[in-house]
Protein backbone atom coordinates (compact mmCIF):
# COMPACT_ATOMS: atom_id res chain seq x y z
CA UNK A 1 0.00 0.00 0.00
CA UNK A 2 2.80 2.41 0.93
CA UNK A 3 4.53 1.70 -2.38
CA UNK A 4 1.31 2.44 -4.29
CA UNK A 5 0.79 5.73 -2.41
CA UNK A 6 4.41 6.75 -2.98
CA UNK A 7 4.13 6.00 -6.69
CA UNK A 8 0.91 7.99 -6.91
CA UNK A 9 2.52 10.90 -5.07
CA UNK A 10 5.46 10.86 -7.46
CA UNK A 11 3.06 10.92 -10.40
CA UNK A 12 1.12 13.87 -8.95
CA UNK A 13 4.29 15.85 -8.21
CA UNK A 14 5.71 15.01 -11.64
CA UNK A 15 2.50 16.11 -13.33
CA UNK A 16 2.46 19.38 -11.37
CA UNK A 17 6.07 20.11 -12.30
CA UNK A 18 5.30 19.35 -15.94
CA UNK A 19 2.33 21.73 -15.94
CA UNK A 20 4.42 24.44 -14.26
CA UNK A 21 7.22 23.98 -16.79
CA UNK A 22 4.82 24.27 -19.72
CA UNK A 23 3.27 27.38 -18.17
CA UNK A 24 6.71 28.91 -17.65
CA UNK A 25 7.75 28.23 -21.26
CA UNK A 26 4.51 29.74 -22.58
CA UNK A 27 4.85 32.77 -20.29
CA UNK A 28 8.46 33.27 -21.32
CA UNK A 29 7.47 33.14 -24.99
CA UNK A 30 4.75 35.75 -24.48
CA UNK A 31 7.19 38.00 -22.64
CA UNK A 32 9.74 37.68 -25.43
CA UNK A 33 7.12 38.94 -27.88
CA UNK A 34 6.13 41.74 -25.53
CA UNK A 35 9.69 42.89 -24.97
CA UNK A 36 10.51 42.67 -28.69
CA UNK A 37 7.64 45.08 -29.30
CA UNK A 38 9.27 47.50 -26.86
CA UNK A 39 12.53 47.68 -28.81
CA UNK A 40 11.45 50.48 -31.21
CA UNK A 41 9.76 52.34 -28.33
CA UNK A 42 12.92 52.32 -26.23
CA UNK A 43 15.10 53.22 -29.21
CA UNK A 44 12.94 56.25 -29.98
CA UNK A 45 13.06 57.34 -26.34
CA UNK A 46 16.85 57.39 -26.32
CA UNK A 47 17.16 58.98 -29.77
CA UNK A 48 15.07 61.88 -28.53
CA UNK A 49 17.18 62.31 -25.40
CA UNK A 50 20.36 62.28 -27.44
CA UNK A 51 19.18 65.52 -29.08
CA UNK A 52 18.58 67.33 -25.81
CA UNK A 53 21.23 69.75 -24.49
CA UNK A 54 23.15 69.03 -21.31
CA UNK A 55 26.14 70.28 -19.36
CA UNK A 56 27.43 66.73 -18.83
CA UNK A 57 27.57 64.30 -21.76
CA UNK A 58 27.07 60.67 -20.80
CA UNK A 59 27.60 58.06 -23.52
CA UNK A 60 26.61 54.41 -23.11
CA UNK A 61 27.99 51.57 -25.23
CA UNK A 62 25.87 48.46 -24.90
CA UNK A 63 23.00 46.25 -25.95
CA UNK A 64 19.36 45.79 -24.95
CA UNK A 65 20.23 46.23 -21.27
CA UNK A 66 21.47 49.76 -22.02
CA UNK A 67 18.22 50.36 -23.88
CA UNK A 68 16.26 49.21 -20.84
CA UNK A 69 14.44 46.24 -22.35
CA UNK A 70 12.68 44.51 -19.45
CA UNK A 71 12.24 47.69 -17.40
CA UNK A 72 8.83 49.26 -16.87
CA UNK A 73 10.04 52.26 -18.89
CA UNK A 74 13.28 53.07 -20.77
CA UNK A 75 14.45 55.56 -18.15
CA UNK A 76 14.52 52.77 -15.57
CA UNK A 77 17.42 51.03 -17.34
CA UNK A 78 20.81 51.21 -15.64
CA UNK A 79 21.66 54.02 -18.07
CA UNK A 80 18.63 56.00 -16.94
CA UNK A 81 19.39 55.36 -13.26
CA UNK A 82 23.00 56.48 -13.72
CA UNK A 83 21.94 59.61 -15.63
CA UNK A 84 19.58 60.57 -12.81
CA UNK A 85 22.38 59.98 -10.32
CA UNK A 86 24.70 62.26 -12.27
CA UNK A 87 22.06 65.00 -12.22
CA UNK A 88 21.54 64.62 -8.49
CA UNK A 89 25.24 64.47 -7.66
CA UNK A 90 26.32 67.43 -9.80
CA UNK A 91 23.13 69.52 -9.94
CA UNK A 92 23.89 69.88 -13.65
CA UNK A 93 21.87 68.98 -16.72
CA UNK A 94 22.83 65.73 -18.45
CA UNK A 95 22.73 64.84 -22.11
CA UNK A 96 22.52 61.09 -22.63
CA UNK A 97 23.77 59.53 -25.86
CA UNK A 98 22.67 55.92 -25.42
CA UNK A 99 24.32 54.14 -28.34
CA UNK A 100 23.19 50.71 -27.18
CA UNK A 101 21.49 48.46 -29.73
CA UNK A 102 19.16 45.65 -28.74
CA UNK A 103 20.75 42.32 -29.61
CA UNK A 104 24.17 43.88 -30.12
CA UNK A 105 27.23 41.65 -30.07
CA UNK A 106 30.76 42.96 -29.84
CA UNK A 107 30.95 42.92 -33.64
CA UNK A 108 27.81 45.03 -34.02
CA UNK A 109 28.96 47.46 -31.37
CA UNK A 110 32.26 47.89 -33.20
CA UNK A 111 30.54 48.45 -36.54
CA UNK A 112 27.62 50.64 -35.43
CA UNK A 113 28.30 52.17 -32.03
CA UNK A 114 31.98 53.09 -32.19
CA UNK A 115 31.59 55.33 -35.27
CA UNK A 116 29.02 57.37 -33.32
CA UNK A 117 31.26 57.50 -30.26
CA UNK A 118 34.08 58.88 -32.41
CA UNK A 119 31.96 61.96 -33.17
CA UNK A 120 31.38 62.77 -29.51
CA UNK A 121 33.45 64.19 -26.66
CA UNK A 122 31.86 62.51 -23.62
CA UNK A 123 32.44 63.31 -19.97
CA UNK A 124 31.22 59.89 -18.84
CA UNK A 125 31.36 56.63 -20.83
CA UNK A 126 30.02 53.28 -19.70
CA UNK A 127 30.66 50.07 -21.63
CA UNK A 128 28.50 47.02 -20.97
CA UNK A 129 28.54 44.59 -23.89
CA UNK A 130 29.28 40.95 -24.60
CA UNK A 131 26.36 39.00 -23.11
CA UNK A 132 24.96 38.32 -26.59
CA UNK A 133 28.28 36.73 -27.59
CA UNK A 134 27.89 33.94 -25.05
CA UNK A 135 25.39 31.78 -26.98
CA UNK A 136 27.84 31.25 -29.87
CA UNK A 137 31.00 31.90 -27.92
CA UNK A 138 34.33 31.81 -29.70
CA UNK A 139 37.18 32.57 -27.34
CA UNK A 140 39.66 33.89 -29.91
CA UNK A 141 37.02 36.05 -31.59
CA UNK A 142 35.85 37.48 -28.27
CA UNK A 143 39.42 38.30 -27.26
CA UNK A 144 40.08 40.01 -30.58
CA UNK A 145 36.84 41.98 -30.67
CA UNK A 146 36.92 43.14 -27.06
CA UNK A 147 40.42 44.45 -27.76
CA UNK A 148 39.23 46.39 -30.81
CA UNK A 149 36.33 47.89 -28.89
CA UNK A 150 38.38 48.90 -25.85
CA UNK A 151 41.02 50.48 -28.07
CA UNK A 152 38.36 52.91 -29.29
CA UNK A 153 36.95 54.14 -25.98
CA UNK A 154 38.45 57.06 -24.04
CA UNK A 155 40.85 56.29 -21.17
CA UNK A 156 38.25 57.34 -18.59
CA UNK A 157 35.66 54.82 -19.86
CA UNK A 158 34.08 52.61 -17.20
CA UNK A 159 33.78 49.00 -18.37
CA UNK A 160 31.53 46.37 -16.80
CA UNK A 161 32.31 42.69 -16.99
CA UNK A 162 29.51 40.33 -18.01
CA UNK A 163 26.71 39.76 -15.48
CA UNK A 164 26.09 36.43 -13.81
CA UNK A 165 24.32 33.82 -15.93
CA UNK A 166 23.66 31.87 -12.70
CA UNK A 167 23.44 28.44 -14.38
CA UNK A 168 25.72 26.29 -16.54
CA UNK A 169 26.84 26.33 -19.28
CA UNK A 170 26.33 30.10 -19.62
CA UNK A 171 27.93 30.85 -16.28
CA UNK A 172 31.10 28.94 -17.13
CA UNK A 173 31.39 30.69 -20.50
CA UNK A 174 30.77 34.10 -18.93
CA UNK A 175 33.68 33.51 -16.54
CA UNK A 176 35.97 32.78 -19.49
CA UNK A 177 34.75 35.90 -21.30
CA UNK A 178 35.27 38.01 -18.18
CA UNK A 179 38.83 36.77 -17.80
CA UNK A 180 39.53 37.94 -21.37
CA UNK A 181 37.68 41.22 -20.85
CA UNK A 182 39.52 42.06 -17.66
CA UNK A 183 42.89 41.26 -19.22
CA UNK A 184 42.14 43.48 -22.21
CA UNK A 185 40.98 46.33 -19.95
CA UNK A 186 44.06 46.01 -17.72
CA UNK A 187 46.36 46.24 -20.73
CA UNK A 188 44.71 49.55 -21.60
CA UNK A 189 44.48 50.92 -18.08
CA UNK A 190 40.68 50.98 -18.07
CA UNK A 191 38.47 50.77 -15.01
CA UNK A 192 36.42 47.57 -14.74
CA UNK A 193 33.39 47.28 -12.47
CA UNK A 194 32.50 43.85 -11.12
CA UNK A 195 28.95 43.47 -12.44
CA UNK A 196 29.32 39.69 -12.44
CA UNK A 197 30.12 39.45 -8.74
CA UNK A 198 27.37 41.86 -7.73
CA UNK A 199 24.68 40.13 -9.77
CA UNK A 200 25.89 36.68 -8.74
CA UNK A 201 25.59 37.65 -5.08
CA UNK A 202 21.85 38.26 -5.58
CA UNK A 203 21.44 34.47 -5.70
CA UNK A 204 17.95 32.96 -5.65
CA UNK A 205 16.47 36.29 -4.57
CA UNK A 206 17.86 37.92 -7.69
CA UNK A 207 16.74 35.10 -9.96
CA UNK A 208 13.16 35.29 -8.70
CA UNK A 209 12.72 39.06 -8.28
CA UNK A 210 15.14 40.91 -10.57
CA UNK A 211 14.28 39.59 -14.04
CA UNK A 212 11.57 40.39 -16.54
CA UNK A 213 9.23 37.62 -17.65
CA UNK A 214 11.58 36.44 -20.40
CA UNK A 215 14.01 35.39 -17.62
CA UNK A 216 16.89 37.09 -19.45
CA UNK A 217 16.54 40.87 -19.19
CA UNK A 218 16.57 42.61 -15.81
CA UNK A 219 13.47 44.36 -14.51
CA UNK A 220 13.51 47.67 -12.62
CA UNK A 221 14.98 46.03 -9.50
CA UNK A 222 17.62 44.27 -11.56
CA UNK A 223 18.65 47.44 -13.35
CA UNK A 224 19.11 49.24 -10.04
CA UNK A 225 21.58 46.51 -9.09
CA UNK A 226 23.40 47.03 -12.40
CA UNK A 227 23.54 50.79 -11.80
CA UNK A 228 24.92 50.19 -8.30
CA UNK A 229 27.88 48.36 -9.85
CA UNK A 230 28.78 51.47 -11.87
CA UNK A 231 27.99 54.20 -9.36
CA UNK A 232 31.24 54.33 -7.33
CA UNK A 233 33.34 54.58 -10.51
CA UNK A 234 30.97 57.16 -12.01
CA UNK A 235 31.27 59.23 -8.82
CA UNK A 236 35.08 59.11 -9.04
CA UNK A 237 34.96 60.21 -12.66
CA UNK A 238 32.61 63.11 -11.84
CA UNK A 239 35.08 64.29 -9.20
CA UNK A 240 37.67 64.67 -11.97
CA UNK A 241 35.49 66.95 -14.14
Amino acid sequence: MEIVISAALVMVVGSAIGLWARWLVRRRGLWRIRLAENIPVNSKYWRERKKLPGEVLYVAIGDSAAQGIGASRPGHSYVGVLAQGIRSRTDRTVRVANLGISGATLKLAIESELPQLAKLDPDIVTVCIGANDIANFDESRFEREIGVLLDAVPPHAIVADLPSFYFLPGQKTARVANRLLRAAAAQRGLTVVDLHRLTDRQGLWGITTQFAGDLFHPNDRGYRVWAAAFEPSVARRLAEL
